[in-house]
């Protein structure tokens, strides 16, 4: 059976600003909690900069034993200082009730022990703004006799494997909904609502069909180390559109299809997230045409730090077996799509690897674009490389601060067949000066993790296949090199402030108290006991903060690939943090894929950390941020 997110019309109450801040000011300070005891900061006239997704509260339930249900929900990036929460469930279609006896102001999630679990239950949560309760969220709709499981599941059409799932409010309700791929041949996309309700497909045509990994076909997505596609608000409307590469003898969801007598030119597209048709297009530059159609990774960034922009990391390869590179950046405005800036790398020295990152590197609140081995600036001039310093290839690097009493980001990579021998380089983000690196090879290293691990060593850690380092410091928390973690994915999950990994189907923990090997450490979650598949490079499709409380979750999908299996913590925590999915880098993070590698945010978050600041944003969609946060008054509507 599935879990079904039945979302009901929440009543918007017209408030003024003047209004809201007078609430704001006189709201009562909560008992104590954890640290961090809440994730926004004290003064509510910040004016906020950055225009991210109008969401709601992503109410989540699990059933976590035979007798409780862990219930789960946002707090929201610009949610006055002292929020709480009051949780209501309805059993069988009845009247709301409320569980809590006193308002909710620590995490954002309720265990649940009372429900008839025979019954489907239905929960929603109130916001409480000083001592007045607001509008309630829209309901989650747990069915009877559901299977005790850490897991949402959402209904998909029958077709071929699924290689990644991307996330964005297609319809504008505040939730987010499906973008999934289809390795067939011809390629498809399809986009599902929420609840799996079937919205669209785009037939990627014939020049879908070559999939190779390095030089794949002009609208083939989803192949090596390329996307070509992502999704997000461009335009800032409230609704996200779908970005992708398109060629001759696209068929987009209205059923017009793409031609051009070139089956190699390709052009970036913006599809209406709602239909699936055609909203605009801007041409590829044909500076490398000669050598066939480029290949492309797709992503967000925010270039003059307010709105979005879509960036492109783009290659071909010529006859000699070299790449040519290309990166690019445009403009949606809701008509046209416009090309902000190109780069060529040319004869330049700037390395490049198999995943772009775009975040603020150096603080003046514009996003940067960044590879494994140079950085361009927003205007797509080159800020610094490192090609220079001996760094070269490779597959994988982070970027978050690793050091928090250190100013600034950090960077952490790995390298490929370095012929001096570098495995691995921790390095100042800003600028790009290596602060230690480790030799030993030359060899392929082939994956990297940056997180915290390890909380008797402040910061976060480091690891490779060389041991597991503590960043800050470049030591060594275990000296038996042997009893690292491997370097996959880390995600949140089980509610303390370190970080757990996810390995081939595996949520793990590893525990530097009693130190275990890669292949048997302490598992929470095995992923195929609930049905799941791995798909690209052993992994999920998406890992992300799109349900609940701040932690992740991930997105599988099942043997017949007619079902997302969506793995989400059945775990309850103190901890109160905003929804990582308002915090800039860690958004921006979740548009790219490449070789999929774990988001992070632009604070330190992990054990001893400090209470992160409020989020420089606003709400997209055209209302006043502090209205809807005061209020939580979404705009709702049923699914089914």
């Amino acid at each position: 059976m599935y879990m079904k997110l039945r979302r009901r019309a929440a009543h918007r109450v017209p408030l003024t600003i003047s209004a809201v801040l007078a609430v704001c000011a006189t709201l009562a300070t909560g008992p104590s909690h954890p640290v961090p005891a809440d994730a926004t900061a004290a003064d509510p006239t910040i004016q906020a900069a950055r225009v991210m997704e109008n969401l709601g509260r992503g109410v989540v339930a699990v059933r976590s034993s035979s007798t409780q249900v862990l219930v789960s929900w946002r707090l929201l990036g610009l949610d006055p200082e002292g929020i709480g929460f009051n949780v209501y469930r309805s059993t069988g279609g009845g009247a709301y009730t409320k569980l809590n006896a006193g308002v909710l102001t620590g995490g954002t999630n309720y265990q649940d022990s009372t429900a008839d679990l025979t019954r489907s239950n239905s929960y929603r949560v109130a916001p409480v703004v000083g001592g007045q309760e607001q509008a309630p969220s829209g309901a989650f709709t747990l069915t009877a006799n559901h299977s005790v499981e850490p897991v949402v599941r959402v209904p998909l059409r029958s077709g071929g494997p699924v290689k990644f799932v991307w996330v964005g409010d297609l319809d504008g309700d505040g939730e987010y909904d499906y973008v999934v791929d289809r390795q067939t041949s011809p390629q498809k996309l399809e986009a599902y609502s929420g609840d799996g309700d079937f919205l669209w497909d785009v037939d990627l045509g014939p020049n879908s069909q070559n999939q190779d990994n390095i030089e794949p076909g002009s609208s083939a997505i989803d192949l090596g180390h390329w996307d070509g596609v992502t999704v997000y608000d461009f335009d800032s409307d409230g609704r996200a559109e779908v970005a992708v590469r398109i060629a001759d003898g696209v068929r987009f969801g209205d059923g017009t299809t793409w031609t051009h007598a070139d089956d190699s030119r390709q052009f970036m597209a913006v599809l209406d997230g709602r239909t699936g048709a055609l909203r605009n297009w801007s041409a590829v530059p044909t500076t490398y045409l000669g050598d066939g159609p480029m290949a492309a990774r797709l992503g967000v960034a925010y270039l003059n730090g307010t709105t979005p922009s879509l960036v492109a990391y783009m290659k071909n390869r010529r006859a000699d077996g070299a790449f040519n590179l290309m990166m690019g950046a445009w403009k949606f405005d809701g008509d046209s799509l416009d090309r902000q800036w190109t780069w060529e790398r040319g004869n330049q020295d700037a390395p490049d690897g198999h995943n772009t990152r775009a975040i603020d590197v150096n603080g003046d609140g514009t996003d940067e674009v960044a590879e494994i081995g140079f950085v361009l600036n927003g205007n797509g001039s080159l800020r610094y490389s490192m090609g220079p310093g001996g760094i070269i290839h490779g597959d994988r690097f982070h970027l978050a601060d690793m050091d928090p009493d250190r100013p600034g980001l950090e960077g952490y990579g790995v390298q490929q067949d370095n012929p001096s021998g570098l495995l691995e380089y921790y390095y100042d983000a800003t600028n790009g000066s290596v602060i230690w690196k480790h030799n030993g090879g030359p060899a392929d290293v082939g994956r990297g993790m940056a997180g915290d691990v390890d909380p008797r060593f402040p910061g976060m850690e480091v690891w490779s296949f060389s041991g597991l380092y503590n960043a800050p410091t470049n030591r060594l928390t275990e000296p038996n090199t042997s009893l690292s973690p491997w370097p996959q994915l880390g995600l949140w999950w089980d509610g303390d402030l370190t970080m757990e990994l996810l390995n081939s189907g595996k949520i793990e923990k590893w525990d530097p108290a009693r130190p275990t090997a890669s292949g048997s450490l302490p598992r929470l979650v095995s992923t195929w006991n609930h049905g799941a598949v791995t798909a690209a490079q052993g992994g999920p499709t998406l890992v992300g903060d799109i349900l609940g409380d701040w932690r992740e979750e991930a997105v599988y999908t099942n043997a017949s690939h007619n079902e997302l299996i969506i793995f989400s913590t059945d775990r309850p925590t103190n901890t109160r943090l905003y929804t990582l999915a308002h915090n800039p880098a860690y958004r921006n993070a979740m548009t790219f894929k490449g070789y999929m590698q774990s988001h992070h945010v632009d604070y330190f978050l992990g054990a001893g950390m400090a209470k992160p600041p409020r989020p420089d944003i606003t709400y997209a969609g055209g209302g006043s941020a502090a209205v809807t946060a005061a209020t939580s008054a979404r705009p709702t509507g049923s699914r089914r």
